[in-house]
């Protein structure tokens, strides 16, 4: 094993000797032993993104191409921007742990630890968004809770990000559909081979794991309680924990969490309706009563904003619809020619008899039996992982799966005894917080994410009932009594 330690200062000159079991880098990694690699690890006077060294530079990890690690960058697509950001009013004296996952073939898995000196008993293990890094919830969840003190892990579902290539790549996508592939072609490491998606939730686990043993070897004890919290495809790995390993994480919380599964609807069902119609919509002059637009909306997706020049739809479809079903299809569906049969015009129905793409999907799909609380956060306004196609998807999961497992366990007191679920919809959030900077009328999910957390907490320790799921109106917050109980009924309040 590979380890670098930075300074030779211990955690015992920052704080009482009596706050770590182990108060240096060497004793903690003697005790974690070969489960990480090329480690980095030194003792911080702040773990928050106040001090410019919890957060490495984009593109500092050696011997990759740019765009393949960018931590700053990845910390900002998730939180949104300042002042609305998590408030730091403390430094939060620690250890910082990054490393690689040693047991990766691919030797692509990411890990990060830190360790607060005045630490809760608790761990707060953390998903990442799209193909980001492990420093991805940096400003939405590492501040949060290590100024709490809770101890803080995260992981990059073991991959890295993407490289540029060219339009002669077979897995080449492009980053924005109006410029050629000929002029800027990405290619992501997701589509390599061994990347298969089923590797994500395993190192969500793994990393529990990991950072469960780094906890022990730091405090002299394991965590208490251990809580997964995640974003879009990190809020998929969240889902996937509380599915398959309750003996790691005793609850979480998944914010815009992807749903997947081999039946519609799934990503590579919504996406292509909007990638098709969206340049007549263009061309119409975004009139929302085009047919373009009813086709948008057929297909699940919130309605359009326009502001002045810009359209709500329009970032979408330069940031996000096509890269996504790229990027997606071509790890899934890779016999498809995506360029000359055309994005718009996937189908995946008619797939299922030309490819596996059905069993790629199923092999990681979610299942819906929760077996630990889970709470569920997501905007109405979602415009990349439509509401009704995803979070209320997963919850219809959930519920289909509790009935069956119901039905199928002669124990009439099963029911009383199973995790709880929550669905709460933030009534016009959208999956970028970003965006309301534009269109003023979106809401901000991170607090009610974070609030969600305290709420899942405050049920696995102090048996609190978990507020029922609900619409949150704009300008409230989750309630013990909501006013509008279940769905919104509108995906856009003006």
């Amino acid at each position: 094993m590979l380890m670098r330690i930075v300074g030779a200062v211990t955690l015992s000159l920052l704080l009482p000797h009596a706050a770590l079991a182990a108060t240096s880098c060497a004793e903690v990694l003697k005790r974690l032993g070969g489960q990480l690699a090329d480690v980095t690890c030194f003792p911080s006077a702040d773990l928050t993104t106040n001090n410019e060294q919890t957060t490495p530079l984009d593109n500092s990890l050696p011997g990759l191409p740019p765009f393949a690690f960018t931590p700053r960058t990845d910390r900002n697509v998730v939180s949104p921007n300042p002042p609305n950001r998590t408030p730091i009013t403390k430094a939060v004296p620690g250890l910082q742990i990054q490393a690689r996952i040693a047991s990766d073939p691919l030797g692509q898995a990411r890990f990060l630890l830190r360790l607060p000196a005045d630490w809760n008993g608790r761990l707060v293990v953390a998903g990442a968004s799209g193909t980001r890094s492990e420093f991805n919830g940096d400003f939405a969840w590492s501040d949060y809770v290590v100024q709490q003190g809770y101890a803080y892990a995260s992981q990059n579902k073991g991959v890295y990000n993407l490289r540029v290539s060219s339009a002669a790549d077979p897995l080449a996508c492009r980053l924005n559909p109006d410029v050629p592939l000929a002029a800027f072609a990405v290619h992501f490491y997701a589509n390599d081979p061994g990347q298969q998606f089923t590797r994500w939730g395993d190192f969500m686990v793994k990393a529990g794991r990991i950072a469960r043993d780094g906890v022990k070897a730091a405090y002299g004890r394991s965590p208490r309680f251990t809580y997964a919290v995640g974003v879009s495809n990190g809020g998929y790995q969240v889902r996937r924990a509380i599915e398959l390993a309750p003996d790691v994480f005793d609850g979480g919380v998944d914010w815009e969490g992807t749903f997947v599964d081999d039946t519609a609807p799934n990503i590579l069902t919504d996406l292509p309706p909007a990638i098709l119609n969206f340049p007549d919509y263009r061309a119409s002059g975004f009139n929302s009563a085009s047919t373009a637009a009813a086709n948008i909306r057929g297909a699940g997706y919130p309605p359009d904003i326009v502001a002045g020049t810009a359209s709500f739809w329009a970032n979408h479809w330069a940031q996000f619809w096509e890269v996504t079903q790229c990027q997606w299809q071509k790890r899934l569906d890779p016999s498809y020619d995506t360029f000359g049969s055309g994005t718009g015009t996937y189908n995946y129905v008619s797939r299922l008899s030309f490819s596996d793409v059905g069993a790629q999907l199923a092999a990681f799909a979610n299942t819906g039996k929760v077996r630990q609380p889970l709470v569920t956060v997501a905007g109405t306004m979602d415009a990349l992982l439509p509401i009704d196609h995803h979070a209320r998807a997963y919850a219809r999961k959930v519920a289909s799966a509790s009935k069956q497992s119901n039905h199928d366990d002669d124990d009439h007191h099963r029911a009383d005894r199973r995790s709880p679920y929550r669905l709460y919809e933030v009534q016009n959030g959208n999956h970028l917080e970003t965006y309301k900077d534009t269109f003023t009328q979106l809401e901000f999910i991170q607090p009610h994410a974070q609030r969600a957390l305290d709420l899942v907490v405050e049920h696995v320790e102090r048996h609190r009932s978990l507020p029922p799921s609900q619409c949150v109106a704009r300008g409230t917050s989750i309630s013990d009594a909501p006013a509008q109980p279940g769905h919104c009924a509108s995906l856009f309040v003006p």
